[in-house]
């Protein structure tokens, strides 16, 4: 696959324990290129390496849009086997987010579209400025579909019956009417994201690290097998040493220093 003029780039920076990752090409509303999805792989990569992240922050650049889905410019001279290749290849990215060692927390303004959906959907948190708006209209404009695992992913946020109705009748709910259903859990309005963000960041970061981490990937396990072992889980947050601070600091009446270990 050929490369396509301004491929962008996924902006990394660390900042108080919080990892910043901003899909920066806002003269295509950051439709991802695959520049851009290694850039978040690697992104997730160097959040792994270093211990001092507590947190992630993903959001795009412009303040338009999230993530208006993948560049339609690559999809040019697919085949099917092309289609098959892409699918999996995606999957590789989403279920490396949804892996991360940290919370995860998507900042939406504008658009949320396709595989920008897929992204905040694999996201712990999602946070959104009122009017964003969010679907995979693909029925009524690129014929193309999502794969299994995708769907998986978004009937177990937003519910059978609803993505049926989105990804059938191209809908694109908004943010005020996705709140109701959990799915958010904040519509700011213009001008009220950062302090919504800085709130929500601010109690993930005073948090257990590893009760965080097991219950998340209790969660992702339980999404595929309801009766999904976890007492490797379980093992790992009661041996550890915040645990063990917890319940120490619980006694003596004073705050816990969590360490993540």
């Amino acid at each position: 696959m050929s490369a396509i003029p301004h491929e962008g780039a996924v902006r990394y920076r660390v900042e108080g324990g919080i990892a910043h990752l901003t899909f920066d090409r806002p003269a295509a509303r950051n439709a991802m290129t695959f520049a851009m999805y290694d850039a978040l792989a690697e992104g997730l990569a160097r959040i792994e390496a270093d211990p001092s992240v507590r947190v992630a922050v993903l959001r795009g650049a412009g303040g338009k849009a999230f993530v208006a889905g993948t560049d339609i410019e690559q999809f040019v001279g697919f085949t099917g086997a092309d289609g098959v290749a892409y699918e999996a290849r995606i999957e590789g990215y989403i279920a490396g987010l949804e892996r991360a060692r940290v919370p995860t927390v998507a900042v939406i303004e504008g658009f949320a579209v396709g595989g920008g959906l897929a992204i905040a959907n694999a996201c712990d948190i999602r946070i959104a400025e009122a009017g964003a708006r969010f679907g995979v209209p693909i029925a009524r404009t690129l014929g193309n579909c999502l794969s299994p695992a995708n769907l998986r992913r978004l009937t177990a946020t937003l519910g059978r019956s609803l993505v049926g109705r989105m990804m059938l009748l191209a809908e694109m709910p908004t943010a005020e009417t996705l709140a109701p259903l959990g799915y958010l859990a904040a519509v700011t309005e213009p001008g009220g994201l950062e302090a919504e963000l800085a709130k929500v960041c601010e109690r993930l970061l005073g948090h257990a690290p590893v009760t965080m981490r097991v219950t998340r990937e209790m969660l992702r396990r339980l999404e595929r097998d309801p009766e999904a072992e976890a007492t490797d889980l379980i093992a790992e947050c009661y041996g550890s040493r915040d645990f063990a601070e917890g319940v120490a600091a619980f006694v003596a009446k004073r705050p816990a220093a969590w360490t993540g270990g």
